[in-house]
């Protein structure tokens, strides 16, 4: 049975030892092996997805909200706080409901994804549209909380990192060691950083024997780690990565050299084909931020930089479900046809 990170994990988790935790038992998501996917991508290493889809609303994040709202509580915080393009927004209201907190949300405004604002909606939360971008939202979200005293649920919060660490320890535990690369794609680039703070903490504790080559990537209209200077109106269909000022951005670039790897760019229509592969050859519906690490890998097994007998990880963010929107528009026609088998027969088994 599913106990929650926390509860799994509080031994390498930063809280006091009995505070009451508040969860949703996320955590324990699947690492599903994906041949499929790479026969099709051309990558001749074991390919498999941490499916950070199946958390309690559907995202990475909540592995971090629980322990950034536990904290909160704990400080006697009488509201949270946040920025977000839509999947932090989802998890801090989810986890404030649980807390019985209140929940204040800064969106940029027309930005978010229909399924994300939803559930931000129905949990309770007090949502802003910011005349602005994310990166706007952020800064306004730093001011306010400082002038008022909410707890600040984004990662510039060092427990949201601590909470979302524990997906290294996760794979670690599943493959009996480190992959040999970890693939995600990069927004705020909290992830990546927290991602590499996990891996070298099991290894130093010696629950691992080496540590694994992150491979970072940001869309092509929204790079500015890759193109080394903010970008001021970042664009693409990956909401959920749409950031020109990351808050992570030195730690990501930390997290890059420290461990070998890199963090590249790839195309919308890239990320886009990896959105339909996943869902079409392996059944697994991510949204297509997500998509951007498995973009990614397929453009470097096309310059023939992994080998057969490597393991690869690549990080699917959300779920599909996030942004029915871009589903539907990525998806062919539905037939509509008369209720007759002989006519759904003929278009069906031709």
């Amino acid at each position: 049975m599913r106990a929650g990170i926390i509860a799994r994990y509080r031994e390498h988790l930063a809280l006091p030892a009995q505070e009451p935790i508040i969860t949703l038992l996320e955590g324990d998501t699947p690492l599903i092996p994906v041949p499929s996917l790479a026969r099709e991508l051309g990558i001749p290493a074991e390919l498999y997805v941490k499916w950070e889809g199946a958390n309690p609303t559907g995202s990475f994040k909540d592995r971090g909200m629980t322990v950034a709202v536990t904290d909160a509580v704990m400080r006697g915080a009488r509201a949270v706080l946040c920025a977000s393009t839509g999947n932090t927004s989802a998890s801090a209201a989810a986890y404030a409901a649980r807390a019985g907190v209140p929940c204040y949300v800064l969106m940029p405004k027309g930005a978010v994804a229909k399924g994300k604002l939803a559930q931000t909606l129905m949990h309770g939360a007090r949502v802003v549209e910011v005349e602005g971008n994310f990166d706007d939202a952020l800064e306004l979200v730093r001011q306010l909380s400082a002038q008022h005293g909410l707890a600040v649920v984004n990662s510039i919060n060092p427990a949201r990192l601590e909470g979302q660490k524990t997906a290294a320890f996760e794979i670690c535990d599943a493959l009996g060691d480190a992959p040999d690369f970890l693939a995600l794609p990069v927004g705020n680039a909290g992830n990546i950083t927290a991602y590499w703070m996990g891996f070298r903490e099991y290894h130093a504790l010696g629950k691992s024997s080496r540590l694994p080559r992150l491979l970072g990537f940001q869309s092509a209209g929204a790079a500015p780690i890759v193109e080394g200077r903010p970008i001021d109106r970042p664009e693409t269909v990956a909401t959920a990565i749409r950031i020109g000022r990351p808050a992570s951005w030195k730690k990501a670039e930390a997290a890059r050299d420290e461990s070998g790897g890199l963090i590249d760019k790839v195309t919308d229509d890239e990320i886009l084909a990896a959105y339909r592969l996943a869902a079409r050859r392996e059944g697994v519906f991510c949204e297509p931020a997500s998509a951007a690490s498995l973009a990614g890998v397929a453009r470097l097994a096309r310059e023939g930089f992994f080998r057969p007998g490597q393991r690869i990880v690549c990080v699917l963010t959300g779920h599909g479900l996030k942004d029915p929107d871009r589903a539907t528009e990525e998806s062919d026609d539905t037939v509509v046809l008369p209720a007759r088998a002989e006519a759904l027969a003929e278009v069906l088994l031709q």
